[in-house]
């Protein structure tokens, strides 16, 4: 006897998305009419139109994109170095008690440090160089990253150790066959907070360590200069949907990677 699937195609669509427009399209309509009706002051307030000249004129200045390409590179760099150094001492803690032992309560006291307490001692050894705002950005990254990853080691059964010394695998194996896929949710978790937190942390370093250097942050700053709101909002605008790309893409490739789980 054979049985047919009758399940229905699955449609990727979310039509959630289509509903959370709703709320920006109403705000961009009221600020539209407040603007036209003079409601609100047009120099602290522009139209949304004016914020739309501002964007094209952006987009066709050399100065915009390298900039945008200085605060991805600094982003990038600082999310790679910090999700390494924390996913090997994650595993290190996770799987050996004497690393646990040696290292936990001083990463358990580091971690309640803010971010922004360490800029002082940042600036004093690497200045407001380009360093400085990578080094900020790892620190951003490693906590999150580190935590989820030791949380991943320990949730590993231990009958799945036992089976791996039965087949005999080595250390390589172990890690590769048995710690990694067994850790890769919980990795992926701390994986897209880390990448969620390095966006952050590389606006505010350019916001925090500020030397009139390029980068989507000085944008910003450029606009609270010249008290060009226009150009403040723009700037906004920008760093936002670029966290959102990011975020979708974590998405997208945690389901391509971890499509075996399913």
């Amino acid at each position: 006897m054979s049985i047919t699937s009758t399940s229905k195609p699955r449609f990727n669509f979310n039509y959630l998305n289509v509903y959370g427009l709703v709320l920006p399209i109403v705000f961009i309509v009221l600020w539209a009419i407040a603007s036209k009706l003079n409601w609100v002051n047009p120099k602290l307030i522009p139209a949304p139109f004016e914020v739309v000249q501002i964007a094209i004129h952006q987009f066709q200045q050399q100065e915009f994109w390298t900039g945008l390409g200085a605060s991805l590179f600094r982003d990038l760099t600082g999310f790679v170095i910090g999700s390494i150094l924390a996913i090997i001492f994650g595993i290190a803690v996770g799987v050996s008690r004497w690393a646990n032992y040696l290292f936990l309560p001083s990463f358990n006291v580091l971690r309640q440090i803010s971010l922004f307490a360490w800029l002082p001692l940042i600036t004093t050894f690497l200045d407001y160089g380009n360093s400085a705002k990578i080094l900020f950005i790892v620190l951003s990254v490693f906590y999150p990253v580190a935590l989820h990853t030791i949380d991943g080691v320990r949730q590993i059964p231990l009958h799945q150790y036992e089976v791996a010394k039965v087949y005999q695998f080595n250390a390589w194996q172990t890690l590769s066959k048995l710690i990694l896929p067994a850790a890769a949710s919980q990795i992926f978790l701390g994986l897209q907070l880390g990448l969620i937190f390095a966006w952050v942390a590389t606006i505010g370093a350019e916001f925090l360590l500020a030397n009139y250097g390029v980068g989507l942050g000085n944008i910003v700053i450029r606009g609270r200069a010249a008290l060009d709101v226009g150009l403040i909002v723009f700037g906004l605008i920008v760093i936002g949907f670029i966290g959102v790309a990011w975020k979708s893409l974590a998405n997208l490739t945690e389901r391509r990677i971890l499509v075996w789980r399913r």
